[in-house]
Order: structure tokens, then sequence, then C-alpha cells
């Protein structure tokens, strides 16, 4: 792991841009010639999430294509690049055909995952009385992406093997990046914020919250990955994949602190406590839903009683405000849209509406920074409950899984509960956003039966292990 020591000295270290360049991607060519070297229980078919993952975790292809020097159009707003909707679209059909041949059930699909067909169902309809339908259906084949892609990871031989190969690859390619860009590629990595002029760190990404929503996304998993790692018994092996993990960790924390995105650290910190008080012996896991319940009302009352939310964003350096955020969900909510059925998929930011919002700020927003107020605006208080059914659909879900696989179902319920936090003041349930993909994986259910017999990965305990361990952690 001596390449791992070198990029972590590089982080005190001003080298040459193409000095720097030449590092990176021989760091991330090592990392994932170990990767494959080790020959991990998963298909060839994985590489299609990856690269779906790492795509809108950083760039679109039409501006990658662009940093390599192929200059190609981005096209309009409204309809972006041909180019990408033809690159989204091909990977949405090799995937697709990937489900073909691996004989997914649709029955199981839709007999296990109700209330998520309920609302693909529903955006698709809504698409009806867009005032842009075209575009409306366009975005909404590319949201279909997503639990495509999911049900690629969660039939792998081994699901866990497949998320940790996922999580990691992307990491290799996200995270470096992303820091030779802020460091050495000022041009790439760093904006200016056209009112304030500050500086404002996106990395990979192309705004400061998408690096964060990164961060969050592989941070949450990393931590996640060294309870895994630092149980398993001593050897070569145990030790390198720690140096790895405290590596990106580090890598995290830094970009972290460059991206200064209140949200998502707060998200990672709150998500990471799930995990760890999971395994704690005080938690009785049949009372989660009783927890969750209490801290939902203790965070309203505090909201209502004492504006905590403010305070908490004067804390952390920012107005009482939420970076305007306040401001900006009032506006919206005076904007005159079908209360029912709101503006049809994907279609609020699009037309005359925006000229409502003119004069909020120096810019016209193009995102509710809040999900729940997102889906209002554009499905209305009919889409508004399918989400909220859909939630309480998923905790259902991952609820048994705690007893059935505990390590994964920790995972599952730390991210969810981030989820939630997170889309209380970002927009994440809009199209080829990183979290919808990882909500799609812990919220699909889909029965395995047919792959008893594989072998757990090194980290990871089977399911009669899973709640062995998850009686042992205080379960009666």
């Amino acid at each position: 792991m001596n390449l791992v020591h070198v990029h972590i000295a590089l982080f005190g270290v001003h080298l040459p841009p193409r000095v720097a360049l030449l590092l990176t991607l021989g760091f991330i060519a090592f990392l994932f010639r170990r990767e494959i070297r080790e020959r991990p229980n998963v298909s060839g078919a994985l590489w299609l999430p990856l690269l779906w993952l790492t795509l809108i975790c950083s760039r679109s292809f039409t501006q990658w294509l662009n940093i390599f020097g192929w200059h190609v159009s981005g096209g309009s707003v409204e309809e972006g690049s041909p180019l990408d909707a033809c690159f989204i679209f091909a990977l949405i059909i090799a995937g697709f055909c990937v489900l073909l041949t691996r004989q997914i059930r649709l029955s199981e699909i839709v007999g296990n995952n109700g209330w998520l067909i309920i609302f693909v169902t529903y955006c698709l309809i809504s698409i009806f009385w867009s005032d842009f339908p075209l575009i409306s259906f366009k975005r909404w084949i590319k949201m279909f992406g997503h639990p495509i892609m999911a049900l690629i990871v969660l039939t792998e031989p081994n699901l866990e093997e497949a998320l940790t190969q996922l999580m990691k690859r992307c990491a290799y390619v996200v995270i470096p990046v992303s820091i030779l860009f802020i460091k050495y590629f000022l041009y790439l990595g760093v904006r200016y914020d056209p009112w304030s002029g500050s500086q404002m760190r996106v990395g990979v990404t192309t705004g400061k919250n998408e690096l964060g929503a990164d961060c969050l996304i592989f941070g949450f998993f990393f931590f996640w990955y060294l309870l895994q790692i630092w149980r398993t018994e001593r050897s070569n092996r145990r030790r390198n994949e720690l140096w790895l993990i405290a590596a990106f960790l580090l890598m995290i924390g830094w970009l972290f602190h460059k991206a200064h995105s209140a949200t998502s650290l707060i998200c990672f910190f709150v998500g990471i406590t799930v995990v760890v008080l999971l395994g704690t012996r005080w938690i009785n896991k049949k009372f989660i839903g009783t927890y969750m319940l209490a801290g939902v009302v203790l965070i309203v009352a505090g909201e209502l009683a004492f504006g905590i939310s403010g305070q908490f964003s004067e804390a952390l350096g920012r107005n009482s405000t939420l970076s305007g955020r306040t401001i900006l969900w009032a506006r919206l909510l005076e904007v005159h849209i079908n209360p029912i059925l709101g503006t049809g998929f994907e279609s609020f930011w699009l037309g005359k509406r925006l000229d409502q919002l003119e004069g909020i700020f120096f810019f016209i927003p193009n995102e509710a920074h809040n999900g729940y107020l997102e889906v209002y605006l554009n499905l209305g208080l009919v889409g508004l409950l399918i989400v909220i059914a859909l939630l309480i659909a998923t905790y259902w879900k991952i609820r048994p899984e705690l007893f059935r696989n505990f390590e994964w179902g920790r995972y599952r319920l730390g991210f969810f509960v981030a989820v939630l936090l997170y889309n209380c003041t970002e927009a994440g349930f809009r199209i080829l956003n990183p979290n919808l993909l990882v909500f799609y994986i812990i919220a699909i259910d889909y029965p395995r039966t047919y792959l008893t017999g594989t072998q757990p990965s090194l980290g990871f305990a089977s399911s009669e292990e899973g709640r062995e361990f998850a009686y042992a952690e205080g379960e009666p």
C-alpha cells in the first residue's frame, strides 16, 4: 500500500500539475488493479452501475469530453445535450438487457415494491398534464435508469460484495480526481460565486453541494466498511484494507472541509451515528420505529418552539434563513400551481413560472433546495403522499433486515435516515442525483433465494451469522 501512503503525503505538498496528474492516475490504476487481482465475487455487469454512478457523481458525458479536448455542444438548459441523452439511454438499454439475461421476474418486483411501482407509474402519468410533455418524458426515462442499475447490484451473486465493489471503485475515481482538480487545476475544480466572488470548491462535480453529496455517500460507506473489516481476523489484507479506508476517510474529510456543504456533513454524522447506535447493546432494535418517531417529534417541537434550524445554521456560520432557503420556500409556495396534481414530472422549473421568481436572488434558482417541496411542486399533494408512503414502506422493509442480516440492515437504515434529513434542505429526489440511486438500492427488495450457497465475502456475515450478531449486539 505504498501508493496510499504517497497519496496521503500529497495533501501537504504542492507539485507541478502534470506530476500531480500522473501520480493521481497511477494511484487510481493501482487501486483498480489491486481490486481486480483479488477476483471479487461480482460479474462484469457491475461495470454498468459503476459507470452510471460515476457519471452522476461527477459531470455529464459531454462535459468530460470537453475536458479531454473534444469540444461538444452542451445543448439547451431544457433539452440538455443530445449526446448525453444518447449515452444515458445506451446505459439504460444495456442494463435492461442484463436484467433480461438474469431472468428477473417482474411479478416479484411489483409484489415486493408496490409503492415504488406506484411512484414511478404516477410520475409517468403526470407527464400528461405537463406543459412540456416531451421534456418531461425524456427526464422520466433518465430516472428509470436508477431502478435498473439498482437491480443489477441487488441481483449480483453476493449483494454485499457487489455494493462494496461499486462504492470503492467509484470512490477510486471521484475522490482523488476531486482533490486533483481543487489543488492543481483550479479552472476545473473551483468556481466563483458571481454575487460575492468567494471561491466554491466543486472538485469533480459542478457545484459545492454536489461535492458534499458525494462525500456523504462515500464517507458513510467507508465508515460502515471500516466496521466490517475491523471485525475480521488479523492478516495482511485486513491491514491493507484499513490503510485504504483511513486514506479515503482522510481525503473525504478534506473534501468536506473544502466543499463547506453543511447539509451533507450533518447527514453524514447523523447516518454514522445511527450505524453506531444500532451496534450498541442498550438499543432495542424492536423499538427502532419508536426511536425514530420520537426523534422526529422532538425536532418538530424544537423547530416550532425555538427555531432550532436557524440557530443551528448560524452556529455553522450561515444565516438564520439557511442561506436563503426559507425565503425561497416562501416564494415557491406563492407560485400558482395545481396543488393536487402539481405541474407534471420535473416540469416546474420550465417555462414562464421562473419569471415569478426573479428578484429573490441575483440569479433565478433551478431547484427548491427541499426534496419534499420539490415533489409537491412537480407532482402535487398526490405525489407527496405517495413519496411519504414509499418512505414508510422502505422503513418497514429495512426493519426486519436488522434481524436477518444485521450489517446490511444497519447500512440501509443509516443511509435511509441520512436521506430523510438530506431532503429537508436539498432536492435529493431529483433525477440523476447520486443519493437517489443509493436510495433505490436500499429501498428495492428482490428475493435472492436462488443465490443460496454463495460464499460470503471477507468482512461480511451470512444471513444466519448476521442474525446471531444482531442478537449478540443486544437483541433479546
